[in-house]
């Protein structure tokens, strides 16, 4: 089969029940094949195209063109009676297998103006791609739209795509197509400025009376100004003899950033495994390992003696290159690929980790952060990571209805 021996058939219309069983109902009566078919439903108007084949066993003496002719009569009429449009083009439409090359796109924005999206399409055109498709992941809480390319340099898109987000405010990610995207997963997230609001070092110091001086240390550590080792010291020693009750007070002060308890919800119904690593405490994420089913979790320890924070830690310390190491671990216990893993974080510690790992997001991250992940997401909601997974939101919604959660609040 050629490609010029296809027949490209496309139907659009008001959307109702039984219009795609009636199409299809009239071309079962021809010898033809499906090589390829889709249907969308945008504002309840629908668009249905089909590449058809003439069959190889068709009767001698009988041409593809008479076969096209008469099917595309019986199509007319058909879609008269459904009151539909029908347009019919020879030698169109993907025939075979989908392009090797073919990459998805994921843009993010709050809201998407069509002149970004625009902008984006232009990158592709110029780096001599196609658009192969183009699907609605989510409307809210932020615009999520998935592009299907072929036939581009990824390194170069890569680039010319990451200047023309940044042009235009929104955030697009870029990932090879494949099976990749359905096998399980390991997503393994930073914790503070990341799984929850704010940092945890910073609320004990508030406790013991130096937040200020914290809060300044622990810029300049996710800046990547100072080593983080020495920036963590330097500010547990500040908390020295903080009576251990202001760690109870700290875990009830914790809140989640939105859509944690979505995303970790919806990754696990998945079957993928989650895992936290935090430059932060364990005392903290033990709590949040328990409230939200963690499979995973490494954080460095305060030294307590006589219910009394000494200004020190124990054991090892986890470090941006001991959250690397960390990440590694999990995904050999898991069996999972470093090529299936998505690693999350926002500071200079989480680098290591995130360049690891076979999708590094840069959560509402430090500039230095951003440049150097695969991509960024820069709306405050945690649970927009599922769209670069190819998730749609009402697949989240779906499932959480089958829980008897109402999607509204199950954030």
């Amino acid at each position: 089969m050629n490609e010029h021996s296809t027949l490209l058939v496309t139907v659009s219309g008001r959307d109702r029940p039984g219009v795609s069983a009636r199409l299809l109902s009239t071309l079962s009566v021809y010898p033809v094949t499906l090589v390829d078919l889709e249907q969308v439903v945008v504002g309840g108007r629908l668009v249905l195209g089909a590449v058809l084949a003439v069959d190889d066993g068709v009767a001698p003496g009988v041409s593809h063109d008479r076969v096209f002719t008469e099917l595309r009569s019986a199509v007319e009429k058909t879609c008269i009676d459904l009151d539909m449009d029908v347009e019919f083009s020879r030698g169109n439409g993907r025939v075979g297998a989908a392009s090797a090359d073919q990459l998805h796109i994921t843009i993010l924005a709050d809201p998407l103006r069509p002149g970004a999206l625009g902008a984006i399409a232009s990158c592709i055109a110029r780096a001599g791609a196609n658009i192969d498709r183009i699907e609605r992941l989510a409307s809210y809480p932020v615009t999520s739209i998935e592009l299907d390319v072929s036939g581009a340099d990824p390194e170069r898109l890569r680039g010319d795509l990451s200047m023309e987000a940044a042009t235009q405010a929104i955030d697009v990610a870029l990932q090879p197509s494949g099976l990749h995207r359905r096998a399980k997963h390991l997503v393994v997230m930073d914790v503070d400025s990341t799984l929850i609001q704010g940092e945890v070092i910073e609320l004990l110091a508030e406790h013991a009376g130096c937040a200020d001086e914290v809060a300044r240390v622990t810029e300049e550590a996710m800046r990547g100004e100072i080593d983080f080792e020495d920036s963590l010291r330097r500010r547990v020693a500040m908390l020295k003899g903080l009576d251990a009750s202001a760690v109870d007070r700290v875990r009830e002060q914790l809140v989640l950033a939105p859509g944690a308890r979505t995303l970790v919800r919806t990754l696990k119904r998945l079957g993928y495994e989650c895992a936290i690593v935090s430059g932060g405490f364990s005392q903290i994420t033990d709590v949040l390992v328990e409230r939200l089913g963690i499979n995973y979790s490494v954080a460095n320890t305060l030294e307590i003696v006589d219910g009394k924070l000494t200004g020190e830690l124990v054991g090892p310390i986890v470090d941006r290159k001991g959250k690397a190491e960390a990440l590694r671990r999990f995904a050999g216990e898991a069996g999972v690929p470093l090529s299936q893993t998505v690693a999350i974080g926002d500071g200079a510690n989480d680098l290591d980790m995130l360049q690891a790992a076979g999708l590094g997001v840069a959560f509402n991250a430090k500039p230095v952060v951003r440049e150097q992940a695969d991509t960024s997401v820069s709306v405050p909601y945690l649970d927009t990571i599922v769209y670069l997974l190819g998730i749609t939101r009402e697949e989240v919604e779906a499932a959480d209805r089958m829980d008897d959660l109402d999607p509204a609040t199950a954030h």
